[in-house]
C-alpha cells in the first residue's frame, strides 16, 4: 500500500514515541491550527505508519461514504469490524487510523471496515452519527449477519461507537456482537478531566473548541456524551483507559454507569500511557499489545 510501511511489528522505546507525539502531535491539536490545516497534517503523519505484513486496502463505500476494507493474512471474512476514527469529530481520517484497524484486524481476525464520516464543522451533530448507521445498516445488507460484526473505536470515535449502539437499541436494529473502545469520549461537556500536563497529546482547550465545532451548546445530550445516557441493553464492550490521558476520569465513570446498568464490560488502564497510545500499534511494543487485548476481546464474542 503506498505511503504504509507493511512490514513486521518494530519497537521503538516508549519514551521517545511519547517525545515525538509531545513534539508532532500536540503543537498540531490546537485551537490556533485551522482545522483544515490540522486534517492535513494528522494525514501526512498518518502515511508514515506500520502495517502487518502483507496487509491488503481496498477502497469501499458504506451507505452514502467513502470507507477502506482492510485485510490481513488469516482474516475470516464472515467476521467484521465496522471501525469509527478519533480526531474530536472535526479530523481524523481512513488514512490516519489505517495502521490502527490494520493491526486491529490481525488481531481479531476479522475485516475491518473504516468509515469517513463527515467531521464538524462543516458539519455538526447528528451527521457523524447518521453516517455511521448508514454505514452499519449497509453492511448488515451487504451479508453481515450482527453476531459477527463488531464496532470499535477511538476517542471520538468510541464515543460515536457508543452513541451508535444506543441509537441501535433505540431503533429496533440488531444490535452488533460487541464494542471495542480505546480511550472513548464520553462525555463533551468536559466536566471531568485530568491534568492535561500529563497527556502528550491532548489539551483541554483543543477538546473544548472540538466539542462545541461539533455540538454547539447541546453538548450533554445523550448521543453526543453517552456518559450521561441510558445504557441498558448495549452490547458486551471492551474499554481501554490510559494512566496519563486526559479523559481518564470519565472513561472510568463511564465503565461503572455501564457496569451498573447491566452491561458486561471489561475495562483495562495501560500504565504509563497516553491517549489513544493504540495509534502507534506496528511502532511500539505496548500499543501493539494493547490494540491486541482489543481483538482478542472480539475473537472471544
Amino acid at each position: 500500500m503506498a505511503g504504509n510501511l507493511s512490514i513486521a511489528t518494530i519497537a521503538v522505546p516508549r519514551p521517545i514515541v511519547r517525545g515525538l507525539v509531545r513534539v508532532a502531535l500536540r503543537p498540531t491539536l490546537s485551537p490556533a491550527v485551522p482545522v483544515r490545516t490540522q486534517r492535513r497534517l494528522l494525514d501526512v503523519l498518518g502515511r508514515v505508519s506500520i502495517l502487518p505484513r502483507d496487509t491488503i486496502v481496498s477502497e469501499v463505500r458504506l451507505g452514502h461514504r467513502p470507507a477502506e476494507r482492510i485485510e490481513v493474512p488469516g482474516s475470516d471474512s464472515s467476521r467484521s469490524v465496522l471501525y469509527l476514527h478519533g480526531g474530536g469529530y472535526t479530523v481524523g481520517s481512513r488514512t490516519t487510523h489505517r495502521a490502527l484497524a490494520a493491526h486491529l484486524a490481525a488481531a481479531a481476525g476479522a475485516t475491518v471496515f473504516v468509515l469517513d464520516y463527515r467531521l464538524a464543522p462543516e458539519d455538526p451533530f447528528p451527521a457523524a452519527l447518521e453516517d455511521a448507521v448508514d454505514a452499519y445498516d449497509a453492511l448488515l445488507a451487504s451479508g453481515s449477519r450482527p453476531e459477527q460484526l463488531a464496532v470499535a473505536g477511538d476517542s471520538a470515535g468510541g464515543g460515536l461507537a457508543i452513541a451508535l449502539a444506543l441509537r441501535i437499541r433505540d431503533t429496533g436494529r440488531p444490535q452488533p456482537a460487541a464494542l471495542a473502545l480505546a480511550s472513548p469520549w464520553t462525555d463533551l461537556t468536559l466536566a471531568d478531566v485530568a491534568d492535561d500536563r500529563r497527556d502528550p497529546m491532548l489539551t483541554v482547550d483543543w477538546l473544548r473548541s472540538c466539542a462545541v465545532r461539533y455540538a454547539g451548546v447541546d453538548r450533554a445530550l445523550p448521543e453526543v456524551s453517552p456518559l450521561r445516557a441510558d445504557l441498558n441493553g448495549l452490547p458486551p464492550m471492551v474499554v481501554h483507559g490510559s494512566a496519563d490521558e486526559i479523559l481518564l476520569p470519565s472513561i472510568e465513570r463511564f465503565v461503572e454507569r455501564a457496569r451498573s446498568a447491566g452491561v458486561r464490560a471489561r475495562y483495562r488502564r495501560l500504565p504509563d500511557l497516553w491517549h489513544v497510545a493504540h495509534l502507534h500499534a506496528g511502532l511500539m511494543t505496548a500499543a501493539t499489545d494493547a490494540v491486541g487485548d482489543l481483538g482478542e476481546f472480539l475473537r472471544q464474542q
